[in-house]
């Protein structure tokens, strides 16, 4: 014998409210975010200054990391001199691409 079993109207609203917000969650576009062409484009950008500082005997190409967000490139890590910083800082600004450089890169001495 098949039965209708009746779900009361509150637990099915309040199940369709989680299920939509869940979903919602998973649509929803947050600030800063990228599409996969800026996502490209910024991955681009990222490979051609590491590329840079491959070729330049000043930069050590290992001890700097750059990450691109829209344009910005930020560098980080450590140099050896006030000149390889600086030298980094030039290759990234001379990037096409480049809106902006943070260059965050310490010297050890």
């Amino acid at each position: 014998m098949n039965t209708v079993r009746k779900i009361p109207a509150a637990w099915a609203l309040a199940t369709a409210l989680a299920v939509g917000v869940t979903g919602l969650a998973g649509c929803s576009v947050a600030r800063h975010q990228q599409t996969a062409g800026e996502f490209v484009d910024d991955a681009a950008i990222t490979t051609k200054i590491k590329a840079a500082f491959a070729e330049d005997k000043t930069v050590a190409a290992t001890s700097i990391s750059v990450e691109t967000l829209n344009g910005e490139v930020q560098l980080s890590g450590f140099a050896k001199s006030e000149a390889e910083r600086s030298r980094a800082a030039d290759i990234a600004r001379a990037t096409k691409g480049v809106k902006r450089v943070k260059n965050a890169v310490e010297v050890r001495r």
